[in-house]
This record gives C-alpha cells, structure tokens and sequence, in this order.
C-alpha cells in the first residue's frame, strides 16, 4: 500500500483513476450510478456497418488527439509501454465520445405511435362464433306440401284399403269382385296371369250423355305389372253383361326375382264405341306377399281408381329433313296398346299423316290397316316436300283411326307436331329433329283426345 505499489499499479493497471491514483474499484469517485453504464473492453467481432464508417471518416483526427488526452502520468512512460497503454485504453476513452458524435449524425427515425394490443381476459369465458349460412327455413307443412301423394300410391284411400276386408270393401263400394290366378314358371322364367271372370258389375255410368245402352256394360280387362304400365295386356270385351267370363291366359317374360318386386294390376274397363272407356274398379296385389311358384286364385273386391278414363295408346314416330332436297321423310314405325274399338276383335288400326302449312292443309297421306290387333307393326316410310324457308310454318298431323265398314271409321287417337304441337314431348320431338339434318330421330308419343287437341293446336281444327 505504499507509493512504489501506487506507481506500479499506475503504470501496469489501466484502470486506475486518474484523479485519485487508486484503483477504480476502491475509490469513491469513480463508482457509476444507477443512471451511467461504462463501455469496457475491445469492440465486438461484428462491428455495425454505420461504425465501420465513420471510424474510417475519423481516424485521422483521432490518432491526434490520442496521445493528449492520456494522463499527465502517462505521457512520461517508455514509447513501447505507452503504446500498449494506448491501444487498450483507447477504446475506454474514446468510444463514447464516438458514439455521442455518431448519433448525431444518424438520421432520425420517424416517431410510431403504437397503440398498446388488447388481449381477452385470462380465465374468461370463451364464446364460440360459427359462421351462419343464411337458408330459408321450412315448417312441416311446408315441407311435406312438395310432396304429391299420387306419385308415390295408387289412390288416395289406399291406407283405408288396406284396413278394410274383401267383404267391407264390397259393402262400401259395390263394384263387384274378378277372380283371376298367378303363377311363375321357372323352367322358361315368365309369369302367368289367368283373369278368370268377374261377378256383380255395377252399371254403366255415362259422362256426356252419349251412351245408348245404361242397363249393360261391355267390360274388359287391362292387365299390367307395375310400375311398367306400357306393357299391358288386355282381354277381349265381353258384351252386355255384369258378370263377364273370360277365361284368357297372358304370360310376362320376367325374371323371378323382378317379378317379386312388381305389384299386379287389374284393371276392369266398361267398353263404350260412342263414348270414351270408363274405369269400373281395380284390383292390385304385391307380388312378394305371394307364393308365386305355387301359384293360387283369388277373388278380389275391386276399388275406385282415380283413373276415369283409360289410356288412348302410343304411337312410335321417326323424322328425318334432307335441307338439299328439301324432304321431311316421316316414318310409322309401330303402335302399341291403342284403344280397342271393336268388341269382337280389337281393332283394325290405321294412322293418318297431314302437312298443314300455316292453317292450310296441303297434303294428306296415310299407312295399311292393321287386322285385328291394338298393337301394330307398320314400318312405313312416307316423304313430303317442304323448302326450308317453308319449314318453321310446318305442322305433321297424326291420327290413328279403327277402320270400321259399317260406318264411318272410329277416332282413337292424335297428336301435333310442329310449328303448332300439341304439348312438350311434341316440340321436343321437332326440335332435335331441326338440329339433326340428315339423322333420323326417333320418340315414343302418347296419343291425345280430339277435343284436346282442338284446344291447344289450330292445326288439328284444319283436318278432318
């Protein structure tokens, strides 16, 4: 602690102070508040770009001003002992000044103002937020009003049907009773169905007031297997009587399995030549409650149908326009389960075409006449001569007629097709006929009433 251990800690210590030659540690004056940090040490090994430039900019005003800022006491020490006393002390002294210097030369950076984030509560509790999809809500009513209870049952009182006992159906209806028999054979795969006969017809009941006779019915017998109803099979007309015998076999080629997804459909129809066809009653039957390889008969009361009227037939067509000959070829290709108008043998079909252009007839042609049958083969081809110019302007009349010698041949069906068709399956049927030059385009038409296709086309006013 003497004056030769001050000198040396002076000369070998470079943090001794200045004012007090103490160690810096022991004295009073050196010790640093809480406000100021001392900068001790060599810079770091990264030094920043901005330093790094401007040391270069003062290194030559440093270097002077070096030597004259060390301690009176160090200005006298050897030149090799003073400049590694100079080396280590200059960045001590000289670095805040260059800092201080350097952050005046800096640019300002531009003030933000940054509003303090606000975070939920810990501990709260959280709400779940799903996204809505705006939708139109339904009542029940609503929903089940887009429903049509025709499409999915055979009546509207099939429920009560099936509640109600072959007797209680007999004595609330009085729509007499068929009895007919099934059968499958699974040694060539078709079903058989015998419609046998039926008891205590009710008498005939006339729309229009045309029917001559109202004491007797003419009935026959339409047989399908749902849901197919196109291909049907019907008995002949047994004449003037209400307990019709008819005795008549049909078979359906059907798989075994197929068929015990069908439900059998009897249909008893009251056959009037001056008057449409009524409905009397049906019987229906599912398959699958039946033994069908056993087979059996049964006697059914019939029920009212909200089917009136039967169906008048179809009508199998083919068109075809040449634009550079200026031809519309039309095909009769073939008819099936047309309206029987002779009780005694069908009906003898034939079909009448018509061009009418505008509201003029201009061409009538028509096929052979079919003997005794009400689904027809004919496979006619027919051509007109129409321009192009004259095509838009064009309508193709179709009636299917029953020859009759007696009389004036019987009206059993008709449809439009053309500028004035008689429904949508009509225009459609010209339309791709239009967009299809030179290909013949084939469609399946149900036939329609006279009176019906009075009132929607003008063209079926112009033929007779």
């Amino acid at each position: 602690q003497g004056l030769l251990a001050r000198i040396s800690d002076l000369l070998l210590c470079r943090w001794t102070c200045r004012n007090c030659c103490q160690k810096c540690f022991d004295c009073s004056c050196c010790q640093t508040n809480e406000d100021e940090v001392e900068i001790l040490g060599p810079f770091p090994a990264q030094t920043p770009a901005w330093l790094i430039s401007s040391q270069n900019e003062d290194k030559d005003g440093d270097s002077d001003n070096t030597i004259s800022e060390l301690p009176p006491t160090l200005q006298h020490v050897s030149p090799d002992r003073r400049r590694s006393s100079s080396d280590a002390s200059r960045s001590t002294y000289s670095l805040t000044r260059r800092i201080s210097s350097l952050e005046l030369r800096r640019p300002s950076s531009p003030l933000i103002d940054i509003k303090p984030i606000e975070f939920g509560i810990i501990g709260a509790k959280k709400e779940i937020v799903q996204p809505t999809v705006l939708r139109k809500t339904y009542t029940p009513d609503d929903y089940f009003r887009k429903f049509e209870p025709r499409l999915y049952s055979l009546d509207s009182n099939s429920d009560d049907m099936d509640s109600l006992t072959d007797e209680e159906i007999l004595s609330k209806y009085q729509l007499g009773m068929l009895h007919f028999s099934t059968q499958y054979d699974l040694l060539h795969n078709y079903l058989i169905v015998r419609v046998i006969e039926a008891k205590d017809l009710p008498p005939p009941i006339s729309y229009d007031g045309s029917r001559q006779d109202m004491a007797h019915s003419n009935p026959y017998v339409k047989i399908c297997l749902l849901p197919d109803q196109k291909n049907s099979k019907q008995t002949g007309v047994k004449r003037k009587t209400q307990n019709p015998v008819f005795e008549e076999r049909y078979t359906f080629e059907i798989p075994f399995l197929e068929a015990q997804r069908r439900t059998l459909l009897l249909t008893v129809v009251d056959f009037d030549k001056f008057s449409r066809h009524c409905v009397i009653g049906k019987v229906s039957m599912p398959l699958s409650d039946v033994d069908l390889v056993k087979g059996g008969h049964w006697w059914k009361a019939l029920v009212p149908s909200s089917q009136n009227e039967v169906e008048l037939g179809e009508l199998l067509l083919s068109l075809n326009y040449l634009p550079s000959a200026g031809r519309l070829n039309v095909d009769i290709i073939r008819a099936k389960q047309l309206l029987q108008t002779d009780m005694s043998q069908g009906s003898d079909p034939f079909v009448k075409i018509q061009l009418v252009h505008g509201l003029k007839l201009t061409k009538t042609k028509k096929t052979s006449c079919m003997r005794g049958t009400i689904d027809p083969f004919y496979n006619e081809s027919f051509s007109f001569k129409v321009p192009q110019e004259e095509l838009e302007n064009a309508s193709l009349v179709f009636t299917v007629y029953g020859h009759n010698v007696k009389s004036s041949n019987d009206f059993i069906g008709r449809i439009v097709i053309g500028q004035y068709s008689t429904g949508a399956p009509e225009s459609n049927h010209w339309r791709r006929m239009l967009n299809a030059h030179r290909t013949a385009v084939e469609q399946w038409h149900s036939l329609r009433s006279r009176e019906e296709c009075d009132r929607v086309s003008p063209a079926s006013l112009e033929v007779t």
